[in-house]
């Protein structure tokens, strides 16, 4: 809207420059959505490897009972 009510008192301009507004919004609004579903994505996978890696990190520090080897002769 302008500064002063007065200079574009006619409707049909103001209707199209909301509406013109209004659709760079949207298009804004979908950009937006797009880059945060490409976010969730990206930390769904990065969440994926980490438990994957958390989870074979314990399979190494933790093997089964009677694989542990010791090293001292006895």
């Amino acid at each position: 809207m302008p500064p002063d009510p007065e200079e574009h008192s006619d409707p049909a301009f103001t209707s199209a420059s909301l509406a013109a507004e209004a659709a760079l919004l949207e298009a804004r609004l979908r950009m937006l959505q797009e880059e945060i579903d490409q976010t969730d994505a990206g930390i769904e996978t990065l969440s994926h490897t980490l438990r994957l890696l958390h989870r074979d990190a314990s399979a190494l520090a933790d093997p089964p009972d009677g694989a542990r080897h010791c090293d001292s002769s006895g």
